[in-house]
């Protein structure tokens, strides 16, 4: 991993003043998520500073929940509406080899303090690969009715140079959902959080069990949503390489913000229609890891 000088970053000053000018554009919702968000140093200014923009309804944060414990209640008291977890493996010896160093005792020991302290909004996200954690699901879908949490698979997005066939690992998210209908009463709903996930019921239970496809239901006609980095890149799609440089514009005009506006406004001009996904070539689609971005 390749740590970028502190001067190629946006300052949690100007992460806040693009999250105050988007608002600015009537868009109301925000996700702070990573990499992990709450390793950066001082992350609760940074929180508790857009959580006083009037005009933002929902602030929402994606985190692998290993500080939870430490920062759920600044969280709370930042108006954080709801908290996803990444969450791929509930096996001890699992989790640490997909996630090279993770532990999963504090991420359900952040889960706790999460639902401890009152949050009710909390949904896992999980993805699933063939031969790896496949085996999984039906446990981690046991273990969300337990907590009353909802959770999401994901399907594996050719983001980023592995070392591995992504055809070789890919499985469709309908044939988790056929898998899981053996073991689950599950209920199509008309359920949305706002973001691509098409969401079924557990009968008699609170947990909802949503399904993010972007290969086997693709959902690019409705997507709504855009990205900025750490390095203040505008990235229009996930899964496409433009972006729109907003940093030197921030730094050029520290007391305007009609630059910025109107960048982002003419960037949503050419925003594009749809990703490039093919499992079926080795190279990645989009070379930048998912932690460049953001889920």
């Amino acid at each position: 991993m390749k740590f970028l000088p502190r001067n190629e970053l946006l300052t949690l000053e100007e992460s806040a003043r693009i999250v105050r000018i988007f608002a600015s554009l009537g868009i109301t919702k925000v996700r702070i998520t990573g990499g992990e968000p709450l390793v950066r140093k001082n992350i609760g200014w940074l929180f508790r500073e857009i959580s006083t923009i009037p005009t933002l309804e929902e602030i929402v944060i994606t985190t692998n929940g290993s500080q939870l414990v430490e920062h759920a209640e600044m969280l709370r008291d930042s108006n954080v509406k709801r908290i996803n977890i990444s969450l791929d493996s509930l096996d001890h010896h699992l989790f640490k080899k997909i996630t090279r160093v993770g532990d999963l005792n504090k991420v359900l020991e952040g889960i706790d303090k999460a639902m401890e302290i009152g949050f009710t909004a909390i949904k896992l996200n999980s993805v699933l690969m063939r031969h790896t954690n496949d085996h999984e699901a039906i446990n981690l879908v046991n273990f969300a009715i337990r907590k009353k949490i909802d959770i999401s698979f994901i399907e594996e997005m050719p983001l980023g140079d592995i070392d591995h066939r992504r055809k070789d690992t890919y499985i469709s998210n309908d044939e988790v959902l056929k898998n899981l209908q053996k073991h689950f009463n599950l209920i199509p709903t008309t359920f949305t959080s706002g973001g691509p996930a098409k969401y079924w019921q557990v009968a008699n239970q609170t947990t909802k069990i949503g399904f993010i496809s972007p290969h086997s239901h693709n959902f690019c006609d409705t997507c709504n949503r855009v990205r900025v980095s750490s390095k203040g890149e505008l990235f229009l799609c996930l899964g496409q390489e433009e972006k729109i440089e907003l940093m030197p514009l921030l730094r050029q005009y520290p007391n305007e913000d009609w630059p910025i506006q109107k960048a982002i406004i003419e960037s949503m001009m050419v925003k594009p229609e749809s990703h490039d996904f093919n499992l079926k070539v080795h190279k990645p689609a989009v070379v930048r890891f998912m932690s460049h971005t953001g889920g």
